[in-house]
C-alpha cells in the first residue's frame, strides 16, 4: 500500500481532553498516600508550601519548554521528536528505547499494582490475585485505546474531572469537619533542615509532577496542535500545582506536622481523624479511582512514541501502522500492554523503575538546552514563544542537572546500571538506522 493511502490518525483531541490528560495524568496515587517524602526533609510548615511551589514553578518552567517546542513540532512523539530535532535521531531513540524497555511501561506496571493493591482492600485477594488484577487492568485500559483515541480521551477526562470533584470536597470537609481539630499547622518543634534537605524535598515535589510532558506524544491526534497543547500546558501545571497545595494544607490543617512526615497513607489518616473508623475505605477507593484514571492517560500516550520511531525507521515498521477503522496505532498499544503486563507478571518492573526513572531528567535537561540550540535555527518557526527565554530553560536544566547528580551521588552504583541500561540503545538503534538505509538503496 502506498503511503498515502494509509490511514492517518484521527484528530480528536480538544483542549478540555489535552487538560485534562495533563492533569490526570500526574495526579495519580502520591499525593493521597505519601507526602511524607517531603515533610521528612522540610520540618516546616512554611518550608513544606515552598517547596510545592518551587517544585510546581520548575515544572511549569518544563511545560513550557516543552509548549514551544510543540508548537514548532507538530509530529506524534513529543520528547522523543524534540531530541531528534535538535541533537540527532540517535538521542531520540535513547528516549524511545527507554520508554519502552524501563521508563513509561515500568510506570504503566507501577500503577497498575498500586490500583490492585488497593483494590485489595476491599475484594481479598493474594500476591497472585494482585497481579492478576493489574493486569487485567492494562489490558482493559488498552483495549479502550485501541478503540479509538476519543473513546480514551473521554474516559481520561471523565475520570479527571471526577478526581478534581473529589479533591474539593476533601478540601471543603477537611477544613469543615477539621474545625473540631484542636491545633492547626502543628509543627513538633523548631525547623532546622539544611538548603540541601530542601533541595531534596523539591526533588521530590518534582517527581509527584512526573507525566506533565506525555501530553506531547499526542500532537498529530489533537486539533490544532501549536495552540491546544501549549495552553493545556500551562492550565494543567497550574491547577495541579494548586491541588496539592490545597491537599497539603488540609494534611496539615488536621495532623501535625510530625505525623504527616511519618505517615504512608496521609489521606485516610486525616480522614479517620475527622470522620473516624472508615476514613481508609474511602481513601482506598479514591486511590482506585485516581489511578485507573492517570494510567488511562499514561497508556494512551505512550505508543504514540513507538508508532512514531517505526515511521521513522527505528522500529519495527508494522509498528507504525494505523488501524483502518479505529485511526489507532493499534500494534504499538498492544506491544505496550504485552510489555508491561510482563513486567508485572514478573515484578522486574520494581528493579527497573527504581533504577532507571531518575534518567528522564538526563533527557528534560537536554530538551531544555536543545531549546536553545533550536532557537539559533533559522529554519525553524514558532507558534508560541517561552516567556523569559533564555531563563526559564536555563532554569530548567540547571534543575534536571542537580536531581542527576543528585541520584548519582546518593546511590552510584544504581545510577550506573541506569545509565548503563540507557545506552544499551546505541547498538540498537545503529542496526535500525543501516537497515533504515539499506532499505532506501534496494527501494
Amino acid at each position: 500500500m502506498h503511503l498515502d493511502d494509509q490511514p492517518k490518525l484521527q484528530r480528536a483531541i480538544r483542549l478540555p481532553h489535552a487538560t485534562a490528560m495533563v492533569v490526570g495524568t500526574i495526579i495519580g496515587a502520591t499525593i493521597f498516600v505519601q507526602p511524607s517524602e517531603i515533610t521528612g526533609h522540610v520540618n516546616s510548615i512554611p518550608g513544606v508550601f515552598l517547596v510545592w511551589a518551587v517544585a510546581g514553578i520548575l515544572t511549569l518552567f518544563g511545560a513550557l519548554v516543552c509548549a514551544e517546542l510543540a508548537s514548532t513540532f507538530t509530529r506524534c512523539g513529543g520528547v522523543y521528536v524534540y531530541l531528534s530535532e535538535a541533537y540527532s535521531p540517535a538521542v531520540g531513540f535513547l528516549w524511545g528505547w527507554a520508554m519502552l524497555w524501563s521508563m513509561h511501561s515500568g510506570i504503566i506496571a507501577v500503577v497498575s499494582v498500586v490500583f490492585a493493591r488497593y483494590l485489595a482492600f476491599f475484594i481479598p485477594m493474594g500476591p497472585a490475585g494482585i497481579k492478576a488484577a493489574a493486569v487485567g487492568l492494562i489490558v482493559l485500559l488498552s483495549a479502550i485505546n485501541y478503540r479509538g483515541v476519543r473513546q480514551g480521551s473521554a474516559l481520561q477526562t471523565a475520570f479527571t474531572v471526577g478526581k478534581l470533584i473529589a479533591i474539593v470536597l476533601i478540601v471543603v470537609l477537611g477544613v469543615v469537619l477539621g474545625s473540631g481539630v484542636q491545633h492547626h499547622f502543628q509543627s513538633s518543634g523548631p525547623s532546622n533542615f539544611s538548603l540541601g534537605e530542601f533541595g531534596l524535598a523539591v526533588s521530590a515535589g518534582l517527581f509527584a509532577f512526573g507525566g506533565w510532558h506525555m501530553v506531547t506524544y499526542n500532537s498529530e491526534e489533537t486539533v490544532n496542535p501549536k495552540t491546544t497543547i501549549p495552553r493545556a500546558l500551562l492550565y494543567g501545571i497550574v491547577i495541579v500545582t494548586g491541588c496539592y497545595i490545597a491537599m497539603n494544607a488540609v494534611y496539615m490543617y488536621i495532623l501535625p506536622l510530625d505525623t504527616v512526615a511519618s505517615s504512608t497513607r496521609v489521606a485516610a489518616d486525616a480522614a479517620d481523624a475527622v470522620i473516624g473508623f472508615g476514613g481508609g475505605a474511602a481513601m482506598s477507593a479514591l486511590v482506585i479511582f485516581s489511578t485507573f484514571g492517570a494510567l488511562s492517560g499514561i497508556i494512551l500516550s505512550g505508543p504514540r512514541v513507538y508508532f512514531a520511531m517505526a515511521r521513522d525507521g527505528q522500529l519495527f515498521g508494522w509498528l507504525g501502522v494505523v488501524h483502518r477503522k479505529y485511526k489507532t496505532p493499534h500494534r504499538a498499544i498492544a506491544i505496550q500492554a504485552i510489555l508491561s503486563s510482563a513486567l508485572v507478571v514478573t515484578g522486574t518492573y520494581r528493579t527497573l523503575f527504581t533504577r532507571v526513572v531518575y534518567t528522564e531528567w538526563i533527557f528534560f535537561g537536554l530538551m531544555a538546552v536543545g531549546l536553545i540550540v533550536l532557537r539559533r535555527r533559522k529554519d525553524v518557526s514558532r507558534q508560541y514563544s517561552v516567556w523569559g527565554y533564555p531563563i526559564i530553560p536555563a532554569s530548567f536544566a540547571v534543575a534536571s542537572l542537580l536531581i542527576v547528580i543528585n541520584q548519582v551521588a546518593s546511590d552510584p552504583a544504581e545510577s550506573i546500571f541506569g545509565i548503563s541500561l540507557i545506552l544499551i540503545g546505541l547498538p540498537v538503534y545503529f542496526f535500525w538506522a543501516r537497515k533504515a538505509e539499506n532499505d532506501a538503496m534496494t527501494s
